[in-house]
């Protein structure tokens, strides 16, 4: 995804799991500061952040709990 979605996908991630911030921040293992960042695109996540969010979101979707779109669907 184009770091300008990933606002987007960080809030609709939160939305379809019910999900505030510091929840989600939780989950990640990074601050609640960093994912208001993400999603006011202040920051985009580092190498290593990105790849937590994209196995959390893999994981969600697996169990059924995360519907995102594929890629072209964005």
């Amino acid at each position: 995804m184009c770091p300008r979605n990933l606002r987007e996908l960080v809030k609709e991630v939160r939305k379809q799991l019910g999900l505030s911030q510091e929840e989600l921040a939780h989950e990640l293992g990074v601050s609640i500061a960093t994912i208001n960042r993400w999603e006011n695109a202040k920051t985009v996540p580092f190498k290593l952040a990105r790849a937590q969010f994209n196995a959390f979101c893999a994981k969600m979707t697996k169990q059924g709990k995360l519907k995102l779109p594929a890629k072209g669907e964005e």
